[in-house]
């Protein structure tokens, strides 16, 4: 086999989808609580025995409405909520037996609906108001089906080539194939959004435009590429972007580039997690994660720690980089000093301290930054919105940020603790902030 079609095996889903008679057979496992705790457990509030119902019953369209009609990215979730923490981890049936398989169900009836090509929603009656969304990720799509629902003239805007944000280009093949995020998407075209893609804000669109033009604005941008680690050596060829390197998978022709390679990772996020994996998935021959901290601090969940272990990723705790080392202008190794923790951060984790005289050198042949990413500070300035080093403020409950016009959604609102915000958790957002939208604007229309 060429090394293109091992390549293109490699990032094929990894989690099998359950055969029609294992869904039911699941199903029929479920006890249907009255009180169901995983409803609970889910931020987007899915009625989860319904679904399941349906499934056992052989609904599948009505299965997946069920999903969708509380998360508008139901399809994505089911691949990436970590359901063990989520849904399952709160299901009764973990101290008799095992839970049920939820998020492969939930799977089982959206995948359903995307195979018979299932339109489930409909727009609502033209209002005579427009909304504006600016970005077309998790949160964004979410805020717009609600909206279009309602009876909104939606338009969003995005700035790369195609919609669906972080599970369209940033959550690796092999989890979640870039056509179930697509999906999402055309099923809020469907209801009349309409979604510019290629426009950015502050380029293509002023804000004055948008704030002149519409009569509410929802930011939904999410963050933006890796930072700079600050090191000598960090602008040679061989040291890369973990986002643009994921990206690159998802919308380029796979290279085998990185074959045989020796490839280092900084950071222990579950971006760093999916790079590591992709490169190993590359071809390179060793991977390692390396971490400031120990693997208590890491930030990835569980299941994609042990899913990068299973993947023959290696992990160094308590090292952070230094310098970059070069040889004939690309990377040839790396500089690392060895650490030890201190006092607690802002988010509870103990900080990170050299140990003098401590410093040694790997050979390496990449360097993977992930080590989190930028807000879109030009962005919330140029809208003249409160925030809190990029983390916008807004009113717990509406999402209105200290401008009337405008409202936030998703990782812009969400910083501060000690995970990154879920998928789920952002689309959770959009839909009440689009709720909220409605609120306002039917109250602006109210008869005193």
């Amino acid at each position: 086999m060429s090394i293109p079609n091992e390549l293109a095996k490699n990032f094929s889903e990894v989690v099998p989808a359950l055969k029609p008679m294992e869904a039911i057979h699941e199903a029929n496992r479920c006890l249907y609580c009255y009180d169901a705790p995983c409803i609970k457990a889910c931020p987007t509030s899915i009625d989860i025995p319904s679904f399941i119902k349906k499934i056992a019953t052989g609904n599948l369209f009505g299965s997946a409405r069920t999903i969708m009609e509380s998360n508008p990215v139901g399809a994505s979730c089911a691949r990436v909520c970590p359901t063990e923490e989520l849904c399952e981890g709160a299901c009764v049936l973990n101290s008799a037996s095992k839970p049920i398989m939820i998020g492969l169900l939930q799977r089982h009836a959206t995948d359903w609906a995307i195979q018979n090509q299932a339109t489930l929603f409909s727009k609502g009656e033209a209002n005579g108001k427009r909304v504006a969304i600016v970005g077309a990720g998790p949160a964004g799509l979410s805020a717009a089906r609600e909206l279009a629902r309602l009876g909104y003239a939606v338009t969003v805007f995005e700035a790369k080539e195609k919609a669906g944000g972080l599970n369209t280009y940033g959550i690796v093949s092999f989890r979640l194939p870039q056509e179930i995020s697509l999906w999402e998407v055309e099923q809020v075209e469907a209801l009349g959004v309409e979604i510019r893609t290629h426009t950015r804000i502050g380029e293509d669109v002023s804000p004055d435009e948008l704030l002149d033009q519409y009569d509410s604005i929802l930011l939904a941008v999410g963050m933006g590429n890796v930072p700079q680690l600050n090191i000598p050596g960090e602008e040679l060829e061989g040291v890369l972007d973990a986002i643009a390197l994921v990206e690159e998978t998802k919308t380029k022709p796979l290279s085998d580039e990185m074959l045989g390679k020796k490839v280092v990772i900084i950071g222990a996020g579950n971006t760093a997690i999916d790079a590591a994996t992709c490169s190993k998935r590359l071809g390179a021959d060793n991977v390692q994660i390396l971490y400031r901290r120990t693997v208590q601090e890491m930030s990835c969940y569980q299941f994609e720690y042990e899913f990068a272990k299973q993947d023959g990723v290696e992990f160094r705790w308590l090292v952070a980089p230094t310098r970059v080392l070069e040889e004939n202008g690309r990377v040839k190794g790396l500089e690392l000093v060895r650490m030890e923790l201190g006092e607690p951060d802002e988010k509870g984790r103990k900080r990170p301290v050299a140990i003098p005289g401590s410093h040694f050198v790997i050979e390496v042949d990449y360097v993977v930054k992930a080590i989190g990413q930028n807000r879109h500070l030009s962005l919330l300035e140029a809208f003249g919105l409160q925030h809190r080093n990029g983390i916008v403020e807004v009113e717990e409950g509406t999402y209105r940020t200290s401008h009337v016009k405008v409202y936030a959604a998703g990782d812009v609102i969400f910083g501060g603790g000690k995970t990154d915000a879920m998928v789920v958790d952002a689309a959770n957002h959009g839909k009440r902030a689009a709720h909220a939208i409605h609120q306002s604007l039917n109250d602006q229309i109210q008869p005193v």
